[in-house]
C-alpha cells in the first residue's frame, strides 16, 4: 500500500470565512469545492486540509488517509475486519469519485480510508 497523503478534517459554521482564512493567510489553493472544501499547498499537493460544513459528514472523520488505489482500500478494509475493528461508515464508491470507508482507531478517532476511482467509475 502506498500512502499518497494524510490530511486533517476541519468542521466550520462559516465556509467562506474558513476559505478566506486558509487561502489568504497561508496561501493554500482551492483544489475541490464539492462535497467539501479541499485546500492544498501550491508546491506540495499532498499537504491538504479538508474543510466541511458542520454536519455534512456523519460521522465526522478526524483525518483521512489516501491509500493510493481502490484495491488498497479493499485490502485495508479486509485487515480492519480481520482484526474486528469498528467500521463506522461502510465500504462505498462515492458519486464524487472515491472509494472509501471509515474506521475507528483504538482511541475513538474516525479515519476516512480512501482512494480515487478511475474516471467514470
Amino acid at each position: 500500500m502506498a500512502i499518497k497523503r494524510i490530511y486533517p478534517y476541519v468542521e466550520t459554521d462559516d465556509l467562506d470565512a474558513s476559505r478566506g482564512f486558509y487561502t489568504e493567510i497561508f496561501g493554500l489553493q482551492v483544489a475541490m469545492e464539492t462535497p467539501v472544501l479541499g485546500l492544498q499547498a501550491p508546491d506540495l499537493t499532498s499537504a491538504q486540509v479538508i474543510v466541511c460544513p458542520r454536519g455534512v459528514e456523519t460521522p465526522q472523520p478526524h483525518f483521512g488517509i489516501d491509500v493510493g488505489e481502490p484495491e488498497a482500500v479493499d485490502q485495508a478494509h479486509a485487515r480492519v475486519n480481520d482484526r474486528g475493528l469498528r467500521v463506522v461508515y461502510p465500504l462505498t464508491n462515492e458519486p464524487w469519485g472515491v472509494r472509501r470507508f471509515f474506521v475507528e482507531d483504538p482511541d475513538g478517532r474516525i479515519i476516512n480510508v480512501l482512494a480515487h476511482l478511475p474516471f467514470g467509475e
